[in-house]
């Protein structure tokens, strides 16, 4: 790399980014890419693993410091003990890299950001670890299960809590060790019959292209610089996309002319699958039914505009809403409603790894009462025979099946179908869908 030092204080920029101003790992690292695109893809490629890994890996990281620092990672400055996160991940987790110039980078790096006389205790403890990381005792699986697997997958014990009591010990473990692999970016092909034509043109370009698990007009990426670098993306052939998410079009089945409303569409995925989906189905008289993708801010909003337009869809209208304030003039409007609904994101916490670190019980406690609300405003959009699908990217029973069941002990509906997607198991993001019919008036 040209300028390993500049890297690494980029990559400790970032995580403070998201450790102390609380901002979002997926953003931060997205604008880190844009704007240090002219670096050299090798470069990019360390910043992202070093950024992403450390992140991913902060209770274990914190867990081997506690074991070579006199001082506990609760009590350090914030930079020092950034610094110490980002230089142990290197030790434990990239053999590549040199032991002494991560020690010597990690001093300079203190002496820069205005710590000079910690400069002495970054290198004791750096230069201790690398001579003894194999000595680190870890807790023992069978004596102290949770706090084992909250170290060993860098999970709060509160989570590991709840998804081994919902989900049993070994489901749990499978869910932990998923969110720390890496996995290739999934595609949503816009065009579902030209599969082929799309992955040899992403092939064309140097991309590494393998068949998606659950459909067949997914697709996995990897072996690319950046999407937004791929002329395949910027002519909007595919868009981003889990396949646990395009289950949810899956499951509504749309009918030529339906009127679907997405009620927290942003940034828009399953809004525009729904209306690439309706106009493939359109008749001889053009009529294809139509999406309305409604949000809660403009700035939301503007995500899902940008999609519509990069793909072309025609029949998809963006708006801003508040989904708890029912509108009377969508009342029994739509024969499709999507209610994909704020929740916890457990789902995607291998994508989003900061989640795991700033939510808590109370928090989902807060959001499937906020469910319940939306649900209980959005279910009067729907046409008498109609469909509502609610979903979250959450792996939670008190966010899914516990409100499903309440939802339809409550309303005018039929659950017909439920599916819960286990990472881990399933070979997508955890993500959870329930399909509602409403009953026709006698």
């Amino acid at each position: 790399m040209t300028d390993s030092i500049n890297v690494r204080e980029i990559v400790l920029d970032m995580l403070l980014e998201v450790t102390r101003e609380q901002k979002p790992s997926h953003v931060v690292h997205r604008q880190m890419l844009e704007k240090y695109q002219y670096l050299e893809k090798q470069e990019r490629s360390f910043l992202s693993r070093l950024f992403k890994g450390t992140l991913e890996r902060l209770i274990t990281l914190d867990y081997v410091i506690g074991c070579f620092s006199t001082v506990k990672p609760a009590k350090l400055k914030p930079v020092i003990k950034t610094i110490l996160r980002l230089s142990f991940y290197q030790l434990m987790y990239m053999p590549h890299v040199p032991a002494s110039a991560i020690c010597n980078e990690a001093v300079r790096l203190a002496g820069k950001r205005g710590f000079k006389n910690l400069k002495g205790f970054v290198n004791g403890v750096l230069r201790n670890a690398a001579r003894s990381l194999n000595n680190v005792r870890w807790p023992d699986r069978s004596r102290e299960p949770l706090l084992y697997l909250s170290v060993m997958y860098s999970a709060p014990e509160w989570l590991v809590k709840l998804w081994s009591e919902s989900y049993g010990f070994s489901v749990a473990e499978k869910m932990l060790a998923d969110s720390l692999c890496e996995k290739p970016v999934t595609v949503r092909c816009v065009h579902e019959d030209q599969v082929p034509q799309i992955r040899q043109i992403l092939e064309a370009e140097g991309v590494t292209v393998t068949p998606g698990s659950l459909v067949n007009y997914a697709l996995k990426l990897s072996g690319f610089d950046h999407l937004s670098g791929l002329k395949s993306f910027r002519d909007g052939l595919y868009t981003v996309q889990d396949e646990s998410s395009m289950m949810v079009v899956e499951m509504a089945g749309l009918k030529a002319g339906d009127t679907v409303i997405d009620v927290c569409a942003a940034p828009g995925g399953k809004s525009c699958h729904a209306a690439g989906r309706l106009m493939a189905l359109a008749g001889p008289d053009g009529a294809c039914g139509h999406v309305f993708a409604r949000d809660l801010t403009a700035a939301k909003t503007r995500l899902i505009e940008q999609n519509r337009r990069r793909l072309g869809l025609t029949n998809l209208t963006v708006q801003v809403k508040d989904a708890c304030i029912p509108d009377p003039e969508d009342f029994g409007r739509a024969q499709v409603v999507f209610a994909d609904l704020p929740c916890s994101g457990l789902g995607v916490i291998g994508k989003k790894p900061d989640i795991k670190y700033r939510m808590d019980m109370e928090q989902i406690k807060a959001l499937a009462a906020l469910q319940r609300e939306i649900l209980t405003a959005t279910q009067k959009a729907v046409a008498p025979g109609g469909t509502l699908i609610y979903s979250t990217c959450t792996v939670n029973p008190a966010e899914n099946i516990e409100n499903a069941r309440w939802f339809a002990e409550n309303f005018d509906f039929v659950m017909e179908e439920e599916r819960q997607f286990i990472p881990g198991t399933d070979l997508c993001d955890g993500f959870f869908i329930a399909r509602f019919t409403r009953r026709p008036k006698p």
